[in-house]
């Protein structure tokens, strides 16, 4: 191993933040900082101080769930119980720095400071430690490091299509000249028919886009969370890592990758459809498509069109596969739900469609496999092994996918509903993904 390499594997950028020994450095600074919070400072402070921390952030704690579950609702789900207790951890950490702070000199409140900041670290840490989104330092400080450029698109040249019943990859050779690795550019993909208002989107084009004559390569819409943003898929997901070692392996040949924006902002969930909140299916199935094949090069028709995404973002790809099947031949719901929600199915309806139970049901999954077959739809759920909210909702949506004559497939992956089940739930299916969309055999 060179030493350049090694220095890399060893840069404080890269060490992990899930596993090893830095989660635990904090998790073990974290604990004895809210010990010595905690440490009694007489009967005054055992009796009385002590015990008001302790409600207080119990108080504050159920407060913000109560507030964020059942009055805002922001999010499809409500707050897993393991990321309220380390909040909670959090607030106490707080609570006894500001009960420990009255009668301190400014040593006593310095120290009272730094220990609450060693106690809300070590509930970060463990809350990443539950999504796995940030797994490094670098991923956690990407926005600040620079991203990717603006999309230079190359030059229109010819164009190598792949034969009728045979797959692209059989006539593919690749020059000389092609680039080692693909690229990745901050896109702008405008609402021009949903008047949908987005954020920066994202595209990779893999090293075999970047030749004469181009392969017509097929095209796969990533979608992210809610809460969440397209960048997601980029950092968190490592997504050009991630293609490029795809595309390594098949002679630069990999899926253009488009990363929309399903909601237009993390705290706002438009339900993926048609409705009052906007127009959300007529921008990803409409809009998006339009920009592509405006500004690319690609493979047309739904057999070369694929949409994948996690948790609300897999939620809306079945959608899209089912209400835009004439766009989608194929996707990948990741830990998505058995049905688009606001939080109740009650509040969906009277928010989206003024009450209107049948037009809820004309674009939600589960009715509309009820009533139609989908033979030429093929897909995969994906979803972890100790994922017990998503898990059976997967099982449900796949078993009525079965009976509607999709040819579908289960996955069960290692984890929760974090990035290690997202990132395999995506690199994992790409060979497969590959072959359906017409690039393998």
């Amino acid at each position: 191993m060179s030493r350049a390499l090694a220095a890399g594997r060893h840069h404080p950028l890269d060490w992990p933040l899930t596993h090893g020994p830095v989660p635990y450095a904090v998790l073990v600074a974290g604990a004895g900082a809210l010990l010595l919070l905690g440490l009694p400072r007489g009967r005054r402070w055992a009796l009385r101080r002590l015990p008001a921390a302790v409600l207080l952030a119990t108080g504050l704690t159920l407060l913000l769930d109560i507030a964020v579950d059942d009055w805002w609702q922001p999010f499809p789900e409500g707050l897993p119980g393991r990321v309220t207790a380390w909040i909670g951890v959090a607030v106490l950490g707080l609570c006894l720095a500001g009960f420990r702070m009255p009668g301190s000199a400014v040593r006593g409140r310095l120290l009272a400071a730094l220990a609450a900041c060693l106690v809300v670290l070590m509930a970060s840490s463990q809350v990443n430690r539950l999504f796995d989104q940030y797994p490094t330092p670098r991923v956690l400080l990407a926005p600040w490091l620079g991203g990717p450029g603006a999309l230079v698109a190359a030059p229109a040249g010819g164009t190598l299509a792949a034969p009728p019943g045979r797959p692209l990859a059989d006539v593919w050779r690749p020059p000389a000249d092609m680039p080692a690795k693909g690229t990745l550019s901050a896109v702008s993909i405008p609402g021009r028919h949903s008047g949908f208002r987005t954020r920066t989107g994202y595209v990779y084009l893999p090293p075999a886009y970047r030749t004469n004559p181009r392969p017509l390569l097929p095209v796969l819409v990533l979608l992210p969370g809610q809460p969440g943003a397209p960048e997601d898929w980029v950092h968190s997901g490592a997504l050009q890592e991630m293609m490029d070692g795809f595309a390594a392996g098949h002679r630069g040949l990999a899926p253009i990758v488009v990363v929309a924006d399903p909601t237009g902002s993390p705290w706002v969930n438009q339900l993926c459809m048609d409705s009052r909140l906007a127009k959300a299916q007529t921008y990803l199935a409409q809009d998006v498509p339009a920009w592509v094949h405006a500004t690319l090069q690609t493979a047309t028709g739904r057999q070369a069109w694929a949409v994948a995404g996690l948790s609300f973002g897999g939620t809306c790809s079945l959608q899209l596969a089912l209400n835009a099947p004439d766009v989608y031949g194929s996707f990948i719901d990741i830990s998505g739900q058995q049905e688009p929600t606001l939080g109740s199915h009650g509040k969906s309806v009277r928010e989206a469609f003024g009450g209107d139970e049948s037009a809820f049901d004309a674009v939600d999954p589960a009715h509309v496999m009820a009533r139609k077959n989908f033979p030429d739809t093929a897909g995969i759920f994906v979803v972890g092994d100790r994922d017990g909210e998503f898990r059976p909702q997967q099982e449900r949506m796949h078993a009525a996918a079965v009976r509607a004559g999709a040819a579908v497939e289960l996955q069960v992956k290692s984890g929760w509903h974090d990035w290690t089940v997202f990132r395999a739930g995506i690199g994992d299916n790409l060979p497969w993904l590959a072959r359906r969309t017409g690039l393998l055999g």
